[in-house]
């Protein structure tokens, strides 16, 4: 067979999966394992990424903190990783979370499971797409800042203006046809290795001499101004890798347009998070070992972003300026792909009847072959919900956790259903085995832990301004979506029936190439 027919052969292979799932094809198969992969990495976005929320991990535990709460919370990220691969592996469709909920849960509480889980990974992609947007409306700010030697320094309004216009053109660049979208992947990957590089090569080179730091000191300097105890402030500390190694699940949401989906998904998720996580810890090292000792100048720099100010200090304001040019424009492609993989789950659950306004949701841009509406729909809630941002100086933290938590409420459900729900699996080609259990359990004991904690305010004895908004954004998504379920006469219960088979009549019959039905035909002609 040549490579040609191979590919055919691939493609009907994942439309037959697809049906005997429940659905149709609509979108352009442009994804390959490499492209998949290339979203998936550009999302997590390691450096840039990390200079996001670097200021959320210094505070709990200083460079011990940012070594080796990395470390600790890679290794719990990485049995989430495999769990989610199986899963992903089985049943490879847009749905994604809701949709195996739906098919694992027990009869009695399926329905409403998959309801709820659809809601709460729909806002995981809200909060996610606002927190990255809002990472690199600071980004640009902090150039600012750097630019002007310190005198421009942004007003939460200016910053929430840039965050707007970084929004409306991620909308336009996500609702561009797939196979642009599919082929800008090695771009961005490219980007992104080029900017690891950078740093870990640069801050050696040219960080002066007194802002060097021992071994002993980058690796085991612990230094707590959070106020919360060590042993807790150490754990708050996982936010940083637990919100920069995230999204396991857009690879699944992206599998209807990826070829050979069955392994090109589980592929994508494990390469992801162990490259990711390995390069991260790298950043992590170096930068603890050049971020000095004055912790808290660095936080408290009017630059604004601690990342940058490392970066300041080592190479000086044209340096800074150009290696930080890198970090926004690699931040923002990283925002332009978790649009993209979060408005598929949008066109997804509008396409099971779930979401208000699904009729206009489900829709597929007969140009582009993109859900557009669900491009414009994710967006402009993402806007909304960074209105929080005006609450106090540290009510957007709620968003960056939201998104954390919110994903990992829609982990946990399908993993636990899998095993509590009495419905059969069949596993995919990336299969576990004996280790399926023991890995389910342990990566589901650790995000139900995490959700508990990112729960907790930053500081203790918060105030309106400190205070943690996260438990009352996502106790109003469960609670909202919850009473519209349930709502009398009109609510979901009366007529959600879980995922739609948009597919009735399933072709089993075996693959036969044109060859052998022209031979087919031709005997029957004799």
């Amino acid at each position: 067979m040549d490579q040609a027919a191979k590919v055919e052969r691939g493609a009907f292979n994942d439309e037959d999966l697809l049906a005997r799932l429940g659905y149709k094809q609509e979108f352009k198969r442009d994804f390959g394992r490499l492209e998949l992969f290339g979203l998936c990495f550009t999302i997590v976005g390691v450096v840039q990424s990390i200079a996001a929320v670097l200021l959320y991990s210094i505070p709990y535990g200083g460079t011990c903190a940012m070594v080796w709460g990395w470390f600790t919370c890679s290794c719990f990220l990485i049995t989430v990783a495999l769990a989610m691969a199986e899963l992903g592996s089985a049943a490879p469709t847009a749905g994604g979370l809701y949709y195996w909920t739906f098919q694992f849960s027990s009869p009695r509480y399926r329905k409403v499971l998959s309801w709820l889980i659809g809601y709460v990974n729909t806002a995981a992609y809200i909060a996610g797409m606002a927190s990255v947007d809002w990472g690199v409306a600071t980004q640009i700010m902090a150039a600012a800042n750097i630019g002007t030697d310190g005198q421009f320094v942004a007003t939460n309004a200016q910053v929430y203006g840039v965050y707007a216009a970084l929004m409306v053109m991620h909308a336009i660049a996500a609702s561009m046809a797939t196979k642009i979208i599919a082929r800008l992947q090695y771009v961005y990957m490219f980007l992104n290795l080029a900017l690891f590089l950078a740093v870990i090569i640069v801050l050696p080179v040219s960080t002066p001499s007194n802002l060097h730091n021992t071994p002993s000191y980058a690796f085991t300097h612990f230094e707590n101004t959070s106020g919360w105890p060590n042993g807790f402030s150490f754990i708050l500390s996982f936010l940083a890798p637990a919100w920069t190694v995230a999204g396991f699940d857009t690879s699944v949401h992206i599998s209807e347009e990826a070829r050979n989906a069955p392994t090109a998904v589980p592929f994508a998720i494990m390469s992801t998070v162990l490259v990711s996580t390995t390069l991260g810890w790298i950043v992590n090292i170096v930068l603890a070992f050049y971020i000095g000792d004055d912790l808290a100048s660095v936080i408290g720099n009017p630059i604004g972003q601690p990342m940058a100010t490392i970066v300041f200090n080592s190479v000086g304001k044209a340096g800074t300026l150009v290696i930080w040019a890198f970090m926004i424009i690699t931040l923002w492609m990283t925002g332009m792909d978790y649009l993209i993989a979060g408005s598929r789950q949008v066109f997804a659950f509008s396409r099971d009847n779930a979401l208000p306004l699904s009729r206009l949701l489900y829709n597929i841009n007969p140009q582009t072959k993109t859900p557009v509406h669900a491009v414009i729909f994710l967006a402009t809630l993402s806007l909304l919900l960074a209105l929080i941002s005006f609450a106090g100086p540290l009510a957007i933290t709620a968003v960056f956790t939201m998104s954390v938590v919110c994903q990992y409420i829609g982990f946990v459900t399908p993993i636990v259903a899998r095993w509590v729900g009495g419905s059969k699996f069949t596993p995919g080609p990336f299969n576990l085995g004996l280790l399926s259990a023991p890995i389910a359990f342990i990566a589901s004991a650790y995000m139900i832990f995490m959700i508990v904690v990112f729960l907790f305010p930053a500081v203790p004895d918060p105030t309106s301004e400190s205070m943690n908004y996260t438990i009352v954004v996502v106790g109003g998504v469960v609670a909202l979506s919850l009473c519209y379920y349930f709502f009398p006469r009109y609510g979901g219960r009366y007529w959600f029936t879980g995922p739609v088979e948009t597919i009735r009549e399933l072709e089993t019959a075996e693959y036969v190439t044109d060859d052998e039905k022209d031979s087919k035909n031709s005997k029957r002609t004799e």
